[in-house]
């Protein structure tokens, strides 16, 4: 049976370095108040003058081919997961293949936000097994960082969100990879999480820039309570669904790298399936929420530290706006 295997992995985080403390100069907040509400130390904004979301994707790329000994001219598909595309339209997956230097390969972008990631990994994943391509580079990559309100107005979402890019390289084997991805949506909660604009559905006038005079539905807007009240139940049901499908225990999970939402979900998911700190991969402290680019640079991470090795199981999960939620099994 043919599998989808990961080969590489590789991610980019911008070189500025915002932290609490500098927020709290900009904001009515502190640094005890961010970490014990998200765990979250600092994380990494774009500079306009070299940070695109494309160009970050392009950087996470050739790590990731470097690492797994191949090149642009062996990819031959491309999966973006991103909802802050460098334009409204084209999505940025074919400006990434322009970065690559290639040409006429298809190029698919996903907006599942947080569990955008997950979404493009079994979209690969199915094309590979199908036999339509060999090579695919799957992609979570975000500037979220220029459109926050970065105001005490806007401090609840401000503090969290970061910047990014983390790709994989899925290719086609004869072995065990990706054993199973599980999607879901809940449409009904679109609007507990969501930025408004710019939407389509307005009379012409809201659509112009021009005439636009309140710009505040082109910010996040997030219920954080009902947010977190969703996320610990449906990261539970979608991690047990991805086990079950596959006769597998919770205690033959080696490593669940979660999407960085919030530490306290991701300690509150650790605690209810008994997995020990080093079975567990956090790195929100760093990079605060990336969101489809969280959970690709966490694995590059880990696995660059040693954490993912030949025969471990990966656990990947994932929940955000939509509401939407996934997860992947992975023998490595």
């Amino acid at each position: 049976m043919r599998h989808s295997k990961i080969v590489g992995l590789g991610h980019y985080v911008p070189e500025t370095v915002i932290t609490n403390q500098y927020l709290s100069t900009v904001m009515d907040t502190n640094n005890e108040w961010i970490i014990e509400r998200t765990g979250i130390q600092e994380r990494r904004w774009m500079d306009p003058a070299k940070d695109t979301v494309a160009n970050m994707a392009a950087k996470a790329t050739r790590m990731a081919l470097q690492r797994a000994k191949l090149t642009e001219k062996d990819i031959d598909f491309i999966v973006f997961a991103t909802i802050t595309p460098d334009y409204f339209f084209p999505g940025s997956g074919v400006l990434l293949q322009r970065e690559l230097g290639l040409e006429s390969i298809p190029a698919l972008d996903i907006r599942n936000a947080c569990s955008g990631f997950i979404y493009a990994l079994s979209v690969a994943d199915q094309f590979i097994k199908t036999g339509m391509y060999k090579t695919v580079l799957v992609v979570g990559g975000e500037i979220q960082s220029t459109a926050l309100d970065i105001t005490t107005r806007g401090r609840n979402t401000a503090v969290i969100f970061g910047d990014g890019a983390g790709v994989v390289i899925l290719q086609a084997s004869d072995k065990q990879g990706i054993l199973s991805t599980h999607l879901h949506s809940d449409g009904r909660f679109a609007e507990e999480l969501y930025v408004k604009d710019p939407g389509s559905s307005r009379p012409h006038k809201e659509r112009q820039p021009e005439q636009i005079t309140d710009t505040s539905t082109f910010k996040v807007v997030m219920n954080g309570n009902q947010v977190f009240k969703h996320a610990v139940v449906r990261f539970m049901e979608v991690i047990n669904e991805a086990l079950e499908a596959n006769k597998l225990k919770k205690e033959d999970i080696d490593l669940l790298v979660p999407h960085q939402a919030n530490l306290r979900i991701s300690q509150y998911i650790q605690e209810k399936l008994g997995l020990s700190d080093n079975q567990v991969y956090n790195n929100i402290m760093r990079y605060g929420n990336t969101t489809a680019a969280s959970i690709p640079i966490a694995m590059s991470e880990a696995w660059a530290e040693g954490k993912i090795k030949e025969n471990d199981l990966l656990c990947l999960a994932a929940f955000g706006s939509g509401f939407t939620w996934a997860s992947a099994l992975i023998r490595w």
